[in-house]
């Protein structure tokens, strides 16, 4: 696995934990990667064998743009196109489609468990309904780390793609 790839995979572990927490995808992290990234692209150009520049670049451009839209019709937070922008970056743009596919997929099905939760609550028994569980101390500390940000943790979702997808094209499919 290349350095790039190691950087990769420890941005997405911290996006997707403070995703998940806090519904929120660090600036500073994601300017530290690409002050990683950038140079190391830079001074790979000099090596033996180079990192493919023009690939990275690329993917930060279409992985900005890609998402975007979604931002500017608010069905998406600033956080989770940055992510992708930096993904794109520190993967090349080869990565985008899959990581894109898989994430929307997984975002897809939480939506799915989101609504069928609603429908299901009113016939589950006090215990487990969502009301009970609001008053646990550790959600209680999570929705306040929220500050009434909402919604699927997209770049969760993206985070774990682009691990899966890291990994499958180190080691290959099989196990």
């Amino acid at each position: 696995m290349t350095l790039l790839g190691l950087l990769a995979i420890g941005l997405c572990l911290r996006v997707a934990i403070s995703d998940l927490y806090a519904r929120r995808v660090p600036n500073a992290w994601l300017l530290a990667a690409c002050v990683l990234a950038l140079p190391w692209l830079l001074v790979s150009q000099l090596t033996a064998t180079p990192q493919p520049l023009a690939a990275h670049l690329l993917g930060a451009v279409l992985g900005l743009l890609a998402l975007l839209p979604f931002h500017l019709l608010r069905m998406m937070g600033a956080g989770d196109v940055k992510f992708f922008a930096v993904l794109g970056l520190l993967l090349g743009w080869q990565a985008l489609l899959p990581v894109w596919i898989v994430a929307s997929l997984a975002a897809g099905l939480h939506a799915g468990i989101v609504v069928a939760s609603r429908l299901l609550a009113p016939r589950l028994p006090a215990t487990l309904q969502a009301q009970h569980w609001q008053a646990h101390p550790a959600l209680r500390d999570m929705q306040q780390a929220r500050q009434g940000r909402t919604g699927a943790p997209y770049a969760s979702y993206l985070a774990l793609a682009a691990i899966g997808w890291l990994l499958v094209t180190t080691y290959g499919g099989a196990a």
